[in-house]
């Protein structure tokens, strides 16, 4: 392999990571930080795809839409348009047991790729919607890749900060306190509903912005790009290896999974043709040890939750000589 293919590979890698990244953080709002069970990654990414994908493309005879909006627009409509999804499901689901939002949520996600697959008239259908404009290519070239990578990189920056600076808020600490004990939240005055409500809004809203991230990279997707396995389990494993509840954990634990994940593409090359039916199951089993071990040896994940409220009774004078002492 050459370097320049090198490079061109390392450039999509880092680009698809970070687009996984920004899932990551999504499902961390939700999960992390207010225990919300979401199984329905692939319908908001799925959602955010498809929604910026027909407003931006040309006119085409073969699917809805065909605005061909700036791809701005589109990157702020998958973000509405998952956001609202979120928002249908959680007010019939969210005032019940935790369990009728998995249910919901996995309802939902596979409805919606359903509905994309079968309904031709909408984007495609199984033959999938092509020619999603990839922005700067003509007037950039080959550069534009280093560009897009670029943009996906401080789109995340730009979310790690904001995230960072919204659940280390009142906000933030209320959403912890809802997911370690709602009924003692609730009995401090907070609307138990509503945080969660919001913090389910807010996740689907950024998994929007990664759906729209990744149809304007790749340039065609199609109904089998959301199966449940490639947007939904990877995206869990890629948190629980980080660390549920710490943004930096999100991040680099969807780098470090999605580093294995094409690493085992390579592995499987090398397997006999008699196993080569069976590669994609062979990946998914790595993936799976990788979880067992990372559950066994560090439950928390690479990085854990912060604790900056432990961090500054230690800095007290007082909270410092009772943890001496303690």
């Amino acid at each position: 392999m050459t370097v320049e293919g090198v490079l061109s590979y390392l450039v999509f890698f880092a680009t698809m990571a970070g687009i996984y990244a920004v899932l990551s953080l999504g499902l961390n709002i939700q999960w992390g930080y207010n225990g919300l069970f979401n199984i329905g990654i692939a319908g908001f990414f799925a959602v955010g795809a498809y929604t910026s994908a027909i407003l931006t493309t040309p006119p085409s005879p073969t699917h809805l839409g065909g605005f061909g909006l700036p791809m701005m627009v589109g990157f702020l409509a998958a973000g509405a348009a998952s956001g609202l999804i979120a928002l249908l499901i959680g007010i019939p689901t969210l005032r019940l047991r935790e369990d009728y939002l998995a249910i919901a949520t996995i309802g939902i996600a596979e409805t919606i790729r359903y509905i994309f697959q079968n309904e031709a008239w909408l984007a495609g259908g199984i033959r999938g919607l092509a020619g999603i404009p990839f922005p700067w290519r003509r007037a950039l070239g080959p550069s534009a890749n280093f560009v897009y990578l670029a943009l996906v990189i401080a789109i995340l920056a730009a979310l790690y900060f904001a995230l960072e600076r919204g659940l280390r808020s009142p906000w933030g600490r209320v959403l912890k306190a809802i997911r370690e004990d709602e009924y003692v939240a609730a009995a401090s005055g907070k609307d138990v509903f509503r945080f969660r409500l919001e913090s389910l809004v807010l996740g689907g809203i950024v998994m929007g912005f990664a759906g729209s991230l990744y149809a304007h990279f790749v340039g065609f997707i199609s109904p089998q790009a959301f199966h449940p396995m490639l947007t939904t389990f990877i995206v869990w494993v890629m948190l629980t290896v980080g660390g549920s509840g710490n943004n930096k954990g999100a991040i680099v634990g969807a780098y470090l999974v999605w580093a294995i994940w094409s690493m085992t593409e390579f592995v499987t090359d090398f397997l006999p043709s008699a196993m080569a039916t069976r590669a994609a199951s062979l990946r998914v089993v790595l993936i799976g040890v990788l979880l067992i071990a990372v559950l066994m040896y560090r439950p928390t994940g690479l990085f854990g939750e912060e604790r900056h409220v432990s961090r500054l009774i230690a800095r007290s004078p007082t909270g410092g000589s009772h943890a001496r002492s303690g």
